[in-house]
C-alpha cells in the first residue's frame, strides 16, 4: 500500500508565496510520475505541474513562471514552490503519483487527500 501526505497549505496574500510537499510512503521503490493538481469550488480538477522521470518539467499555462515543481527521488517526495499567488490560485491542492514500483506490487495510481491554499487579502 502507498500513500501521499501534503503540507504547506494555507492563507496567504495576493503576491505571496507558499510551498507544498507531499511525502509518498509505503512500498516504494521508484514512481515514475509525481504531479501536482488543483481544484477551485465549482471546477474541475486541473493539472498545475507534473514531473516524470527523465523529461522536464510541464506547468499548465495559468501558473507558467510563478510555480515550480521538483521532486527527490530518493526521499519519494514533490514539492510545489508557488510563487506570485493569485486569488484565482485558490483551491484545492492535491498530490498525485503514478506508475508506482513496488517490492510486492506495483500501482497504477494513488492520490493525496489535498491541502487547501487560500489567497486573499
Amino acid at each position: 500500500q502507498v500513500q501521499l501526505a501534503e503540507s504547506g497549505g494555507g492563507l496567504v496574500q495576493p503576491g505571496g508565496s507558499l510551498r507544498l510537499s507531499c511525502v509518498a510512503s509505503g512500498d516504494i521503490l521508484d514512481i515514475r510520475l509525481m504531479a501536482w493538481y488543483r481544484q477551485a469550488p465549482g471546477n474541475q480538477r486541473e493539472l498545475v505541474a507534473q514531473l516524470v522521470n527523465g523529461e522536464s518539467a510541464q506547468y499548465s499555462d495559468s501558473v507558467k513562471g510563478r510555480f515550480t515543481i521538483s521532486r527527490d527521488r530518493t526521499k519519494n517526495t514533490a514539492t510545489l514552490q508557488m510563487n506570485s499567488l493569485k486569488s484565482e490560485d485558490t483551491a484545492v491542492y492535491y498530490c498525485n503519483a503514478e506508475g508506482i514500483i513496488g517490492r510486492r506490487a506495483n500501482i497504477g495510481e494513488v492520490w493525496g487527500q489535498g491541502t487547501l491554499v487560500t489567497v486573499s487579502s
